[in-house]
């Protein structure tokens, strides 16, 4: 793994409930970047989504997302110590549940930056499946 939780929180202000990734298994700063998430029984959602058929809901699925391009921006050297906020999202598409016991593979190619601003395109997958595809926008804190 190259980057686990320890070092994670080091990059991303997040903290535990929030803190959505559990490590980052590839990473070209300000390009690419794949995270995965493994997805337990006892996170704090599933008690009440829904409990008798536990499913990740998908605006935390897009958060984990969003978290892992976060790492991949907020590692290269000029936007070090800022905050990345959540911009918007496009073309949101949930294709396969996310369960106890599965492992989210959270894959950001990042688009666009300007100033500030930047885009990534964003899938989610469990195994091969794509359990959600969509476009991001974030802004980095000035």
């Amino acid at each position: 793994m190259l980057l686990d939780r320890e070092q994670i929180k080091e990059i991303l202000p997040h903290r535990d409930p929030f803190l959505l990734i559990d490590g980052i298994l590839e990473m070209e700063k300000g390009e690419r970047i794949v995270g995965v998430k493994n997805v337990s029984a006892d996170e704090y959602y599933f008690q009440g989504h829904f409990p008798q058929e536990p499913v990740m809901p998908g605006v935390l699925i897009v958060e984990a997302l969003a978290q892992v391009g976060a790492v991949a921006i907020l590692s290269m050297e000029e936007y070090k110590g800022k905050i990345a906020y959540f911009g918007g999202i496009k073309e949101a598409k949930f294709r396969h549940k996310v369960v106890p016991g599965d492992t989210l593979r959270l894959e950001v190619t990042l688009g666009r930056m300007r100033r500030n601003i930047g885009t990534g395109e964003a899938i989610a997958y469990v195994g091969e499946n794509v359990a959600c595809k969509c476009s991001i926008m974030f802004a980095i804190e000035k």
